[in-house]
């Protein structure tokens, strides 16, 4: 297949919150915005069950003019999102990013299609996916009892009795959309407290349909077809046993989705934990080359954070290729 180069202003690799945001403040200081993404746009917040915190999600009741904040789904947020930055004029194209490279100041990234596009700054907004457990069973059962997806295989389960490891805000939040669907859902943290946000905590400690298990692990998975028990080890009272349960939702933590940058020769500085380096303006040591969201270092992994991230890594985007332009 021969190749085919398209020149574009600034080019967004990943249509997450921070993504889409990026590809909107790009739009509107009068770039050419092309915004890649290997799924559907969204990212993580598409297994956001209820979005209640994003700041502005606010109405009034028609009877008693009471204000209250509907959540919206992640799905319908990211939508949102999406429209609305094709409203402002980014280009978005489904595809996978086998390659990124710079020379002479321009950057060539490679699409899987055989396409390559050109373009005088880059945006890192590919995420994260969730982190395994890497336990006996994990990886056998993937898909047929085990899932890192609340949202999207929750329904399968109906009624069944439900795992949940992890005591962050994605296993309160997915916690309490399983609860809905079952009232046996037992949620495990290796911790004496959750970790999650206050508001989100209690939430979970307070749910009639969720039992919460502190000082409690997961050694194993076991089952034949699909997953009908775990090994779980008290570690206040040195115990471990044997539980049934009909599915195992893990939630935890992320692993940054690095490898455009770290298997080149753009030497991008990233952190102890594989994250990328940035500074205030978003900028990674690589001169066009910004990063924003979960992918990025020291990020507060929230929605709200996230984009804030993909517009000042927009902005420092447009002055840095007006730079290149007018001085």
């Amino acid at each position: 297949m021969p190749e085919t180069f398209t020149q574009t202003d600034l080019i967004v690799i990943g249509a997450g919150p921070a993504g889409l945001t990026a590809a909107q403040y790009g739009a509107r200081a009068n770039l050419k915005v092309q915004v890649i993404e290997q799924y559907s746009p969204g990212g993580q917040a598409l297994l956001i069950d209820a979005l209640e915190n994003y700041p502005g999600n606010v109405r009034l009741l028609d009877d008693a003019g009471k204000v209250i904040a509907p959540p919206k789904t992640g799905f319908e947020f990211a939508m949102d999102m999406h429209y609305q930055a094709e409203s402002f004029g980014a280009s978005f194209i489904t595809d996978s990013v086998t390659s990124l490279k710079k020379e002479n100041n321009v950057f060539t990234v490679s699409l899987q299609d055989g396409k390559m596009l050109k373009s005088a700054a880059v945006i890192i907004a590919t995420g994260a996916r969730p982190r395994p457990l890497n336990i006996p069973g994990e990886k056998e059962f993937a898909g047929k009892g085990v899932s890192y997806c609340a949202t999207c295989d929750g329904n399968f389960f109906k009624g069944k009795k439900m795992l949940v490891v992890g005591g962050g805000d994605a296993a309160c939040d997915e916690g309490q959309y399983l609860s809905r669907l079952t009232d046996k859902v037992v949620l495990i943290h290796r911790r004496r407290v959750l970790r999650a946000q206050k508001a989100l905590a209690e939430r979970a400690l307070k749910n009639p349909n969720i039992e919460v298990r502190f000082n409690t692990v997961i050694k194993e998975i076991h089952g034949d077809k699909k997953v009908k028990s775990v090994i779980l080890a008290d570690t206040k009272n040195d115990r471990t046993y044997e539980e049934e349960t009909d599915v195992v939702f893990i939630f935890a933590g992320t692993v940054p989705q690095v490898s455009l940058v770290s298997d080149n020769d753009l030497n991008v500085n990233l952190d102890e934990g594989g994250y990328i380096i940035t500074d205030y303006k978003m900028a990674t040591n690589v001169a066009g080359l910004y990063a924003a969201g979960d992918v990025r270092s020291g990020a507060f992994r929230q929605v709200v954070t996230a984009a804030a991230d993909g517009a000042v890594a927009a902005h420092s985007a447009s002055e840095f290729i007006y730079d290149l332009l007018y001085i």
